[in-house]
């Protein structure tokens, strides 16, 4: 792969192409300034990323590979769920993600929690820029983990982050 290409395999942007090395294979992409600025640590710009919903039905292997990855990163479970790679492809992709052990989310027991589980909140939570406050005893259903320490879920209609310590799992 050269640099004969006139817009980013990812974006599609034309702005400071540049060769992008698709590691362990000796195999390249071209991306642009804005996706090679955040293509290590892609949670720093998480819009940018919407692109790869496009990119990722590239016929070229190194493109698949690499939105693959992104979106391992992204935590995009739906858009990958969509993808097929062939095994040599989707084995490929796979050599190239580190297995960083994520500390699990746990509630005020230590219960560990998972995506779409049901939590109860165990204490009066003021929510900051929503003007109400999230009653003891509130269910919430569907959880979206955000990190180790928070899940996102809709409490009276509004889509808000708490805190995993305030949280029970029903």
């Amino acid at each position: 792969m050269s640099l004969d290409k006139t817009v980013c395999d990812l974006c599609g942007d034309s702005n400071g192409l540049q060769e992008y090395k698709v590691e362990p294979k000796d195999e390249s992409i071209v991306i642009c300034s804005k996706c090679a600025s955040s293509i290590d640590e892609p949670t720093n710009d998480k819009n940018h990323w919407h692109c790869l919903s496009d990119s990722m039905w590239s016929s070229e292997p190194a493109v698949q590979v690499t939105a693959y990855r992104l979106l391992t990163k992204l935590g995009s479970q739906d858009l990958i769920d969509m993808m097929y790679l062939e095994p040599e492809v989707l084995e490929w992709a796979n050599e190239g993600l580190t297995t960083e052990k994520v500390e699990p989310t746990r509630d005020s027991n230590g219960t560990i929690l998972e995506e779409g589980d049901s939590v109860s909140i165990i204490k009066d939570l003021v929510v900051k820029g929503a003007g109400f406050t999230a009653k003891q005893g509130t269910t919430v259903k569907n959880i979206h983990i955000e990190s180790p320490e928070a899940i996102e879920g809709r409490v009276n209609g509004t889509k808000i982050v708490l805190l995993s310590k305030f949280l029970k799992k029903l």
